[in-house]
């Protein structure tokens, strides 16, 4: 597919992605406790959504531009943390870049909290550490993020969160999910999980979780958002996220936070949303 950040940066899918981020975040801020997330597939940090790029594809326009045009704040403030990241890198009411997960991260971060943003593209990783050069609590590293969920695992803090959102440049990617969940929760059981996927060829999603199903990790929710109705040949119609060990808060959030967003993003109304529990939590 070619998810490559920088030609999708604020579209829809990034705009249901960074929501449920920030969700997950404003509860780890619950406790006094520091906290880490981790971001394996981290991108550059910041979109100019005037390069070529992002003109090039235009999406921004569907996602966080109609988001910046709704009402939503008038009906909820769970997109609040969101909201800010974006206005704190665009002045005068115009949107000209775009936080990546690594920016709306830090943007959330408290003094005692930290971030370990991982990029395998050379380049992208050179601009993204340039982007938090001199930045104490973020630590980039030129690395495949599949690696990460051996060798980065668990944080020191024992607290907090990886983000996996790759590129989908490669077949196979949902098998390296799986097998990677299952690697990392072996290392870190307590730990919050939130994989990213397209929601284009729907067989390999349902693959994907009967695959989650099977691996007999517990606690697992999946949450869809799609703009479009299917179509008969496989499309970029909608976004997924699946999150192990969810905030017990999470879903009731997302149950008044999806039908807004789908309201604002969906061509029509068309397109649906959801949140479905994938595994149980486990007994105790």
């Amino acid at each position: 597919m070619n998810y490559r950040h920088a030609f999708h940066a604020g579209n829809f899918a990034d705009v249901v992605k960074h929501a449920i981020l920030t969700r997950i975040i404003a509860y780890l801020q619950r406790k006094d406790k520091a906290f880490r997330v981790i971001d394996t597939h981290a991108g550059l940090g910041i979109y100019d959504l005037s390069s070529d790029e992002a003109q090039r594809t235009g999406e921004w326009q569907g996602g966080i531009g109609r988001i910046r045009t709704s009402n939503i704040r008038e009906k909820t403030n769970l997109l609040n943390p969101l909201l800010d990241a974006v206005e704190a890198l665009n002045q005068d009411g115009e949107i000209s870049h775009y936080p990546g997960s690594p920016f709306v991260t830090r943007h959330l971060l408290r003094k005692q909290d930290r971030l370990t943003a991982i990029e395998l593209h050379e380049a992208d990783a050179g601009v993204l550490a340039g982007n938090f050069e001199g930045d104490h609590q973020v630590r980039v590293i030129h690395l495949d993020g599949w690696l990460a969920l051996g060798a980065h695992l668990p944080p020191k803090e024992k607290r907090g969160l990886v983000l996996i959102d790759p590129p989908f440049e490669k077949e196979g990617e949902f098998e390296r999910m799986v097998t990677g969940l299952e690697k990392a929760h072996k290392r870190w059981p307590g730990g919050i999980f939130a994989f990213w996927y397209p929601i284009k060829n729907r067989e390999a999603v349902a693959q994907f979780h009967r695959d989650l199903r099977d691996s007999g990790i517990a606690d697992i929710i999946d949450v869809q958002l799609s703009v479009r109705d299917e179509s008969s040949e496989p499309r970029f119609d909608g976004t997924g996220m699946v999150i192990v060990n969810p905030p017990y808060i999470l879903e009731s959030e997302l149950n008044e936070l999806l039908p807004l967003l789908h309201d604002a993003l969906s061509e029509g109304g068309k397109g649906e949303y959801s949140v479905t529990r994938l595994a149980d939590e486990a007994n105790t």
